[in-house]
């Protein structure tokens, strides 16, 4: 399963999601205003161009697009390589037809900063830098070398050399600015909707155990009854036929095997939450059953629940998937970094249900406390973060899948440190960790917590 879910959210496969067709389309578009720029600026402007060069440049554009259209299929993805070579080509050929009409003192210079553009959202990091670095060199080579733009009088077209220098440097700013943020956008959106997709994944599995529990619940109830009978009227038949031991021998059969049914439905029931009863408990018993995966790996975990009002119910939780494994991630988050306890300490009053997870560990990095909660897609792990968290390999989603979940659930989730990290040892506390705190409104918890005597009604049948 780790290795399934490495390769599904493994970023290095975003490189071939470029289609070849979306590059054709851009590059047509880009064809079209190279012609329209061309005509404007002999026609309106009369600057005189060297046409045969000028439109033998764009025709290499065309024939390019004309023979990847019919040589290459219509949903051809591009690898990184052939996606550098496309970008490449189109820097190349935009910078030749720049030489061929003014370098820098062509405004339109200023479209080398497209297919950088283009790498930064797509491409691996190297060559997005490998682009950028050729767009800027063959960009500065442009303020030096190039065919002047002349008018029909004779009169050379160019810009003061301060503004020269200045539009240099705004395409270089530009180069550089608009790569970092189309990079750091686009991993941004990479990662939220790898970690949403997580989390679909997450929840998609925890419903699942909880409709085979159903399943499970209903069998036992359902069989309950004739396997009762079977057993009854096989003790019958065994005092009837004990002058008989051929026959005595197959109805005991009968019976240890009824017996066995039972046993085997009482034992897989116990998991079962079909039942109306079943789907809801209180809320001890479901963080109790959230915590249970983690109660037995060496950290000892106390339980603490109280009223604010000593006369006030325990609440009824609904025993939703999205509560239980968002509470179930917290808890285990906790288990993972503390020292050798974990405190799971729940409150209500009238309005609203709190718990509270608290570990004695070195608790949350200062630098990284205000972003808890957003999906962190570590690829590797070091050596001390691998010793703290010996056999586990997480995708640094822990967090984000808990509070997404649990916010679904109607919750809200605080995270914060019950002590300063950089205190002494002798001088912290003993709940000196990372606390989580999380926060419904009683309102949201259940139908049936401000009056638990009220009748549940009768089980809804499983459906397919």
């Amino acid at each position: 399963m780790t290795d399934q879910k490495s390769a599904l959210f493994d970023r290095d496969t975003h490189s071939n999601w470029l289609r070849l067709r979306t590059l054709i389309v851009l590059r047509w578009v880009a064809i079209i205003g190279q012609i329209v720029a061309i005509t404007i600026a002999q026609r309106i402007f009369n600057l005189t161009l060297d046409l045969g060069l000028v439109y033998l440049v764009v025709s290499i554009s065309v024939v390019a697009n004309l023979i990847f259209i019919f040589v290459f299929p219509e949903n051809k993805r591009l690898s990184e390589l052939q996606s550098v070579l496309m970008l490449l080509f189109d820097i190349t050929q935009l910078a030749l037809l720049l030489f061929l009409t003014g370098g820098l003192h062509n405004p339109f210079a200023l479209l080398i900063v497209a297919p950088v553009t283009i790498s930064a959202t797509v491409l691996h990091i190297r060559s997005t830098v490998l682009l950028g670095a050729i767009s800027l060199v063959l960009i500065t080579l442009l303020m030096f070398y190039h065919i002047q733009l002349r008018t029909e009088e004779g009169f050379i077209l160019r810009m003061p050399t301060i503004f020269l220098r200045g539009f240099w440097v705004a395409i270089v700013i530009g180069t550089v600015f608009l790569g970092i943020y189309a990079r750091r956008v686009t991993s941004e959106i990479h990662s939220m909707s790898e970690a949403l997709l997580a989390t679909q994944m997450a929840l998609s599995r925890e419903q699942k155990l909880t409709d085979l529990g159903g399943v499970i619940a209903a069998a036992a109830h359902e069989l309950g009854t004739p396997l009762a009978t079977i057993k009854l009227v096989s003790a019958e038949l065994i005092e009837e036929v004990k002058e008989q031991p051929e026959l005595l021998e197959d109805v005991e059969l009968i019976r240890d095997q009824a017996n066995r049914c039972r046993e085997i439905l009482h034992s897989m029931g116990r998991a079962g939450k079909d039942d109306l009863h079943l789907r809801s408990a209180p809320f001890e018993a479901v963080i109790q059953e959230a915590a249970e995966p983690h109660i037995n790996r060496g950290i000892h975990i106390h339980f603490d629940f109280y009223a604010d009002d000593l006369d006030d119910p325990q609440p009824i939780l609904q025993r939703q998937p999205e509560l239980i494994h968002g509470v179930r991630n917290l808890i285990q988050n906790a288990v993972d970094f503390a020292e050798s306890n974990v405190w799971v300490e729940g409150w209500w009053d009238h309005d609203r249900i709190q718990l509270q997870i608290i570990d004695d560990g070195k608790g949350y990095a200062p630098h990284v406390i205000g972003r808890i909660g957003d999906p962190f897609m570590r690829r590797r792990r070091s050596a001390s973060h691998k010793s703290e968290r010996p056999g586990y390999e997480g995708m640094g989603l822990g967090l984000f899948i808990a509070k997404t979940l649990l916010e679904r659930s109607g919750a809200e989730l605080t995270f914060a440190n019950g002590s300063d990290p950089f205190l002494n040892e002798d001088d912290r506390p003993e709940k000196c960790g990372a606390i989580v705190e999380v926060v419904w409104n009683r309102e949201n918890t259940g139908p049936e917590h401000h009056n638990p005597g009220v009748p549940l009604g009768n089980n809804q049948p499983i459906r397919a």
